[in-house]
């Protein structure tokens, strides 16, 4: 569909705006005036009000165009427009240049479909899980079921809907019970390979054994589950210009005690068990091709010391805020709680 079809001269009859709507597809009429400028739009509603109120076919549309619609600049962010969609409750948005001519229409299908994303993920998932002892004993903790289905099998599917069909999973514990269950993908429509860790590298190092990558790189810990969007986080590093990119969330921590505060032996105030928040890393990360250079080929590296290597380089690292749900299943109980989520 082509969103010039949906264009027609606002002298136009009903008949004629029928027609178009039934060629096009596009459920919109952009009833533009003879310099192309946009006088307002149509749509079938619109068109059968009209009928029930008595009027002909083949009276002009310009009685009924709607002349002060939504349009958007083609600039324009685009989850704004969907905000502005869902809050109008409509589904197409003529975007037009500083004259009002057409350029083009935005639909809700259009903007609420994935972008088809070139860039790898990673998934570090060759940790060995020992405080998720006896349950790692035979099992690599990204493999452990939430739902009947592995921790991994959750996290690539999170992210293949946001996009992304390219996965590079970095093993080492186990490793073949992962090769196994995911194989090359193929059976899954995305493309999965393996960087194999001879011992444990940490969060970091084992990113040395990737092929240079081209565009950034999306990292995760394979043992997160998130609702986080990874390729909002992938714009948000790439329009901030950074180096690297960490998903922070706030954390909050109720001191079991009043706190008392003191100059020398004078108490000069006392908090009752006050709330103490922090931003914690969260186990996401995009990372500039460049970065990888800082590692050392087969050396182990967590990603706190990349990012602290960064900043001695004066290189820009940043922090990108979610609110989505999290959980980092490092221990029994955190495993429990990501059952029970699933469960709920």
């Amino acid at each position: 569909m082509d969103w010039a079809d949906a264009l027609l001269p606002v002298g136009a009859t009903l008949r004629e705006a029928v027609q178009c709507l039934e060629e096009s597809h596009l459920q919109i009429i952009l009833a533009i005036d003879a310099d192309g400028r946009l006088v307002g739009t149509l749509t079938d509603g619109d068109i059968r009000r009209g009928l029930l109120d008595g009027t002909g076919l083949d009276s002009p549309i310009e009685g009924f165009v709607e002349r002060k619609p939504l349009t958007v600049s083609a600039d324009v962010d685009h989850g704004v427009v969907l905000q502005a969609m869902a809050h109008r409750r409509i589904h197409k948005v003529p975007v037009v240049d500083d004259d009002r001519r057409v350029v083009g229409l935005l639909t809700w299908s259009d903007l609420s479909r994935p972008v088809k994303r070139t860039n790898t993920l990673v998934v570090m998932a060759g940790g060995q899980g020992s405080r998720l002892r006896p349950l790692t004993e035979h099992t690599p903790k990204p493999m452990l079921p939430i739902a009947g289905r592995p921790i991994l099998d959750h996290i690539i599917e999170r992210a293949n809907a946001d996009g992304f069909r390219r996965f590079v999973l970095a093993v080492c514990y186990l490793g073949e019970v992962i090769e196994d269950y995911f194989g090359d993908g193929s059976s899954r429509g995305i493309e999965v390979t393996y960087l194999r860790e001879e011992e444990a590298m940490g969060t970091a190092g084992g990113l040395s054994l990737l092929d240079p990558p081209e565009e950034s790189v999306v990292v995760t810990n394979g043992d997160v589950l998130t609702a986080i969007r990874y390729g909002e986080m992938l714009d948000f590093h790439q329009e901030h210009g950074a180096a690297a990119t960490m998903a922070v969330r706030q954390h909050e921590w109720r001191h079991p005690f009043g706190v008392v505060r003191t100059d020398g032996i004078d108490v000069v105030g006392l908090d009752e068990k006050p709330v103490e928040r922090s931003q914690v890393n969260a186990g996401v990360y995009v990372l500039e091709p460049s970065t990888l250079e800082l590692l050392g080929s087969g050396e182990p590296c967590d990603m706190p010391a990349l990012f602290d290597r960064l900043r001695s380089q004066g290189r820009r690292t940043i922090a990108y805020p979610i609110h989505e749900p999290w959980l980092d299943v490092g221990h029994v109980d955190d495993y429990r709680l990501a059952q029970e989520g699933f469960r709920g």
